[in-house]
């Protein structure tokens, strides 16, 4: 093997190989070259410079390791331990190395640099070697020595080339930097940087090779920022060779020119100080294609975040800016498009945009109109404060564009901001009243004849002014605040919109109910004319109008689907309902799949248009909730910016607004109250909105919500008497359409008129020579009997019917106060009367004991009257039992008193005496309607409890032997029959259990009841039939003729069958006996019989009540 002629080895040449190695030579095997490479490795890894002696005594060493058996060996691990050798024999030796031959040391460069390809792999067991050989190049700068060689270019782009090819994610940081200083002493320490090594460098920052290789356009891009002052020379020479003397030869990567651009500029704008005028030359250029990359480019430069460019290059800037105005489109296009990132990344330039953008907002062309829309809604979106006032004004301009598609763009990006700022404060109060007018404007454009607008001013609506995804309360609150801030032309425009949505529902509605018709040409003919109205409203006209047939006729064979639509379209669908119906509708037609539907998205805006996305029963209560809220003032009225008055006037003028389309959701005993509260507020406005509201949702007031009508009718009575003439007027019509059955309302108000009528003409004639007391009697007695409803037609409302009632037992009351009519009076007729103060009606039953009270008080009443208060035991209500009781004390004292005033009295003690109200109690509870079964505890109990009522305040003091007289009276009772029905064995029987359960409690109450009472007891005859004449024959005549209805028997549930009886009116003692044809026996064994059998009965409600 020949080795060149270089220094002198010591010895004469010979190779003197450390301690331990044996001579190296191609006889070997591999395995032991590199054995025995490896100890050479280590020598010279251990040797430094000053190592004289050693670095002549293995200088023939130093040449054998350059020759071609080491650097062409095919063995990998012979060919990194030579190159380890090699940069350590560098080192060693250096600034000479010991190779004088050019061609030698090129080839050794180049064969250390393909070593250098091992780096790739950091896993691999010599990666420590390979990098040892980086580090070791990297610190002696080995390459340096290339600078002298002809051809240094060549090994400088091959290393280069190989350390961007090997880097990877899997280098750490030394690695990094080590073929950085690798690369930046190259660069910096020589002559310059040809084009083909700066190639080399630029290729890693072009997007193609920068995504594929992340590290090595990070070590490219640091790599420039090093070398900046050295390389900007050769990065201007080439892109003026490319960009002004068009030489795109110079490098293959001229076609990337601005991509190059773009990088560098972003590494760092130093690299491209003497490049800029040169891009200010291409803006000019006549080609509009060239300017359009030129644009393009620059947009990317001064719109980037933190660029500088714009202020640091004026001329450039205004060159840039003169573009806008550029007679080719395209170019015009993506100066808009740039505008939105640079009012994003650099706020400071607005102003010099705006005019640009103010001239492209009027531009000829549809696109770059559009464009700068969407660039200041983008802008807007990302921060409102970078869009000024001017820039929005150009979107309200063009929500009015002749074109659909960028007025589309202007109103949906004005709602977009909307919702972001106005709706979820995103960036306070000040920036949502800087973009308050949006939503006037918005609601506004509802006024255009267009459909489409119409349309997206529903859906936006929908979507953003007021979501209808949010949960009700908080979909109210956003309607109910957002009405009270618009002006008078938007309200009318959302007005407008809800009044067309329910005449399009009104539409839907008819068709469907043509639909349930038999066919016919008429009936084909009429759903023609529904279909061609609905079409109308939609867009799209002539293609709405073959939609609609078609969807029409899937309407008729499809019957489920006709349900749905249905109950989309019912007043009482919910908005949760509606979502799935839509959703339900449109699943239906989806089928078979298509990848554009245009039926389905026709009928899909019919249904937006029907759907009741935001009103229902649920939200006209949360939004009357809210009204309560700022009536009471507990809302957050002053946080939105509305004043407490305002609200609570803007709140009722919308739920009038709504009462006109959706009257059924008001419906609720809530919702109604609320208003009521309204109408008693002071503010003549709210007051009339509350009465409008009534007056259009008030139909079913009458038959279901009794408590708001009895509540409601006197307000409105005052409104129509008091109120100002609208508040007159609207109370009128009010009325009139809270009542249903007009006729029917009238005729009850007569019915009360005409009872009256009839009672004032009998007491003013004083007299029953007519007998036409008996007939009105009998009239008023079927009143009763039929609670109210004459006719039995069932037309007449609960209300009404105890009106009557409450007039037919005044009217008797009233009548039984002229001695002449009380005579004619049956006990029937009493009883009937007595009945009313236990009406199911609390106001009759309250109304009927006060007018009971006032005449019984003046002693205008018989003492019979007086027993009726004893049924107050049975009233429900403690209030009412107490009130009795008073009015029963209050009635005994007066009499009491009245008795030890007036001598005279003492003949008519029978009529005041308050004991003997004692008989005519027994005899009304005996005749007691709910005392059927006689034997019955539940029953006795309440008979126990009436009695005890009366007796309890008649025995409070046993004056002149009291106690015993009553005692002695209930026993005489016993001894007779019920004049009512002598004959009728279970009403005897249930006279006779009265009389136990009253002589029980008056033994319970008081032990001088068992004393002899000097006085005998006189019983009505009218009531009860003494001894003397129970052998008499009794007969019913039969009734006059009174007015048609009243002729048949009258009944009624839980009530007897009543008819008149001729009994006398006088009153006689019952003490005689002699007039009895009855055995003693007889009559104890009759009268008796049912004493034992009560008394454990009785004993037990005694018990009871003790306790």
């Amino acid at each position: 093997m020949e080795f060149p002629q270089q220094q002198k080895p010591a010895g004469d040449g010979k190779i003197i190989y450390p301690p331990g190695v044996k001579e190296i030579t191609d006889k070997i095997s591999n395995d032991e070259v590199v054995k025995r490479l490896k100890m050479v490795v280590k020598t010279y890894m251990d040797m430094d410079q000053d190592s004289e002696e050693e670095k002549q005594q293995y200088l023939a060493l130093a040449l054998h390791l350059a020759s071609e058996f080491f650097l062409r060996n095919p063995n990998k691990d012979v060919r990194l331990l030579v190159a380890c050798c090699l940069a350590d024999i560098f080192r060693i030796y250096a600034p000479e190395a010991p190779y004088t031959s050019h061609d030698k040391l090129k080839d050794i460069f180049l064969f250390i640099t393909r070593q250098l390809k091992g780096l790739e792999d950091t896993k691999s067991p010599q990666f420590n070697r390979y990098f040892y050989l980086l580090e070791n190049l990297a610190w002696v700068k080995s390459y340096n020595i290339c600078f002298e060689l002809e051809d240094c270019n060549e090994i400088f782009i091959q290393l280069f080339k190989t350390l961007f090819s090997v880097i990877n994610n899997s280098h750490n940081q030394k690695v990094q930097m080590h073929m950085m200083d690798l690369m930046s002493s190259i660069i910096m320490e020589g002559d310059g940087v040809t084009q083909e090594l700066l190639d080399t460098i630029l290729i890693n920052l072009i997007p193609a090779h920068k995504n594929l290789n992340k590290q090595a356009y990070d070590l490219a891009k640091t790599l420039l920022k090093r070398t900046v002052q050295t390389i900007e020379t050769c990065i201007a020479n080439f892109f003026n060779q490319v960009l002004v003397m068009g030489k795109s030869s110079v490098s293959d990567l001229s076609e990337h020119v601005f991509d190059l651009i773009q990088e560098l500029f972003s590494i760092d704008p130093m690299l491209l100080t003497s490049v800029m005028p040169q891009l200010e030359f291409k803006l000019k250029s006549n080609d509009g294609e060239e300017r359009l990359a030129v644009v393009r480019l620059l947009a990317k430069l001064f719109g980037a975040k933190d660029s500088e460019l714009a202020s640091q290059n004026r001329p450039l800037w205004q060159c840039f800016l003169g573009r806008f105005n550029d007679i080719h489109v395209p170019v015009r296009l993506e100066c808009v498009k740039f505008a939105s990132h640079c009012l994003m990344n650099h706020p400071d330039l607005a102003r010099d945009l705006t005019e640009y953008l103010k001239v492209r907002s009027h531009d000829p062309e549809e696109a770059i109109r559009h464009d700068v829309i969407v660039t200041i809604i983008n802008a807007g979106k990302k921060d409102l404060n970078l869009v000024n006032d001017q820039l929005l004004g150009f979107v309200r301009e063009r929500t009015l564009d002749k074109r659909w598609r960028v007025r589309k763009e202007a109103m949906m990006g004005l709602a977009q901001l909307y919702k972001k700022y106005c709706l979820h404060h995103e960036a306070g109060k000040e920036s949502a009243q800087k973009i308050s007018w949006i939503k006037d404007k918005l609601l506004h454009i509802y006024y255009q004849n267009s459909i489409d607008d119409k349309l997206l001013v529903e859906k936006i609506f929908a979507q953003y002014m007021v979501p209808h995804s949010l949960d009700t309360e908080e979909k109210m609150k956003c309607l109910y605040y957002l009405y009270a801030c618009l002006d008078t032309n938007a309200v009318k425009a959302l007005n407008e919109m809800w009044k067309c949505q329910n005449m399009l529902r009104g539409l839907v509605k008819e068709l469907l109910d043509l639909h349930k018709l038999p066919a016919s040409e008429a009936n084909n003919t009429a759903m023609f004319g529904k279909l061609m109205s609905i079409a109308k409203n939609l867009p799209d006209a002539g293609k709405a109008q073959d939609f609609m047939k078609k969807f029409n006729q899937v309407l008729g064979e499809d019957e489920k689907l006709r349900v749905q639509l249905e109950m989309l379209i019912s007043p009482t669908c919910s908005c949760k309902q509606a979502e799935i119906c839509v959703r339900e509708i449109t699943r239906k037609l989806t089928f078979p799949k298509q990848p554009t539907n245009p039926f389905l998205e026709m009928v899909k805006f019919l249904l937006e248009r029907i759907a009741p996305v935001h009103i229902d029963s649920e939200a006209i209560s949360a939004l009357v909730k809210l009204l309560n809220k700022s009536i009471e003032g507990t809302a957050d009225d002053d946080e939105e910016g509305v004043t407490p008055d305002t609200a609570i006037r803007s709140g009722l003028e919308l739920l009038k607004v709504l009462s006109f389309t959706h009257p059924t959701a008001f419906h609720s005993a809530e919702t109604y109250e609320s208003l009521l509260q309204c109408l008693k507020m002071e503010d003549e406005k709210v007051a009339e909105a509350a009465i409008q509201i009534f007056r259009n949702t008030g139909q079913k007031i009458e038959t279901e919500l009794q408590q708001i009508r009895s509540t409601l009718i006197p307000i409105l009575h005052q409104k129509a008497k008091r109120g100002t003439p609208h508040q007159a007027k609207q109370a009128v019509h009010c009325i009139h359409a809270i009542f249903n059955n007009k006729e029917v309302q009238l005729a009850q108000i007569f019915e009360v008129q005409a009872i009256k009528l009839l009672v004032r003409w009998l007491l003013g004639m004083k007299n029953n020579q007519s007998k036409s007391a008996n007939s009105t009697l009998r009239l008023l007695s079927a009143m009763l009997v039929s609670e109210g409803d004459l006719t039995e037609q069932k037309k007449i409302s609960k209300s009404d019917m105890s009106r009557l009632r409450l007039a037919a037992g005044g009217a008797i009351m009233k009548l039984a106060q002229e001695p002449c009519y009380h005579d004619i009076i049956t006990p029937e007729q009493f009883q009937l009367c007595g009945l009313v103060i236990n009406d199911e009606c609390y106001q009759v039953r309250q109304i009927f004991a006060q007018k009971l009270h006032l005449a019984l008080v003046k002693l205008m009443l018989p003492l019979e009257y007086l027993a009726v208060f004893a049924l107050c035991a049975k009233d429900p209500v403690k209030e009412r039992r107490a009130h009795a009781r008073q009015c029963l004390l209050k009635n005994i004292s007066v009499r009491r008193e009245y008795i030890k005033q007036n001598p005279l009295a003492q003949e008519k003690l029978v009529s005041l005496l308050p004991e003997y109200v004692v008989p005519y109690m027994i005899h009304l509870l005996a005749h007691d309607p709910d005392f059927t079964k006689p034997h019955e505890y539940e029953q006795l109990k309440d008979i126990k409890e009436c009695l005890w009522f009366m007796l309890e305040v008649l025995m409070t003091k046993n004056e002149n032997n009291s106690h015993a007289f009553l005692r002695k009276m209930v026993e005489n009772i016993k001894q007779t029959k019920d004049a009512q029905c002598p004959e009728d064995a279970k009403a005897n029987e249930k006279l006779y259990i009265v009389c136990d359960v009253a002589l029980f409690v008056i033994a319970n109450k008081s032990t001088a009841c068992h004393l002899d009472s000097p006085k005998d007891p006189v019983l009505p005859s009218k009531f009860f039939i003494v001894q003397d004449k129970m052998l008499l024959p009794t007969t019913q005549p039969k009734p006059a003729p009174v007015l048609g209805a009243v002729n048949k028997p009258l009944t009624v549930p839980g009530r007897r069958i009543f008819t008149k009886t001729t009994t006398a009116s006088d009153t006689a003692s019952n003490t005689s006996t002699n007039s009895s044809p009855l055995s003693s026996s007889t009559i104890n064994k009759n009268r008796y019989r049912h004493t034992h059998s009560l008394e454990h009965t009785l004993l037990q409600i005694m018990l009871s009540s003790t306790e």
